[in-house]
């Protein structure tokens, strides 16, 4: 008697970083790192906490509002570039037909299509415009539509990020009126901080944990240090 074993269903597991995920990154990683440089090196300049934190909030408004405006203007021009594009792509299905037409079959020969199958496909996707600018925009291009309000969308989560990373290393200095202990204290937690994002950004891109929380911390590190070095050198 045969023996049908139930099959292990496959699955595979990939993660494509979202656009939302990649705008957190990169506002947690400049808020984290500038102003927690900034503090460091105020610390070795000035003898009032109370100085650092007007400066560090300063800086913290004026790089959210960069930040977010940076990414608003990327998100605006990816969607610009994609109008053009497709724009070009439907000047040139109706003045340059068939040379879009060989366009397509290059595209399905790179698969190892040939003969009536490559035809029957080339003719299928022509048949039906909307799909074949898709297409050429998608295989050709190597370019996805842009959602609509990623702009803004991108602006708040850029923005949104840097303030709550630029708090973390200012905090301490609103707390302890010491600069010395308020240094320690900053330094302890975004030391911490930078290793759990470090880490939680590890997760989401699939790179080891371990080798992006260090990573993460070695960057903030030098940056501190550098600055904190140049105001007591200066100072």
């Amino acid at each position: 008697m045969e023996i049908i074993m139930p099959a292990t269903p496959h699955i595979e597991k990939h993660f494509t970083a979202s656009e939302s995920v990649r705008d957190v990154v990169i506002g947690m990683a400049d808020g984290l790192t500038v102003p927690f440089a900034l503090a460091a090196g105020l610390s070795a300049a000035v003898v009032s906490t109370d100085v650092i934190v007007t400066a560090g909030l300063a800086e913290v408004v004026a790089g959210a509002i960069a930040m977010g405006l940076g990414g608003y203007l990327a998100a605006r021009t990816d969607a610009e570039h994609y109008t053009a594009e497709e724009n070009r792509e439907n000047y040139e299905i109706d003045h340059l037909h068939e040379k879009e037409i060989e366009e397509v079959e290059t595209i399905f020969r790179e698969y190892g299509l040939e003969g009536n199958v490559l035809q029957n496909v080339v003719n299928a996707i022509a048949a039906d415009r909307r799909r074949w600018v898709d297409f050429m925009m998608r295989f050709e291009l190597g370019l996805e539509r842009p959602d609509p309000k990623r702009a803004s969308i991108s602006a708040a989560t850029i923005g949104g990020s840097y303030i709550v990373g630029g708090l973390i290393p200012l905090i301490p200095y609103m707390l302890a009126h010491n600069i010395t202990t308020a240094l320690q204290i900053s330094v302890a937690a975004t030391g911490f901080a930078l290793l759990c994002f470090g880490a939680i950004k590890g997760h989401f891109t699939g790179v080891n944990k371990v080798k992006s929380a260090l990573q993460t911390l070695l960057v903030g590190g030098l940056a501190a240090g550098a600055a904190y070095w140049l105001a007591h050198l200066f100072g």
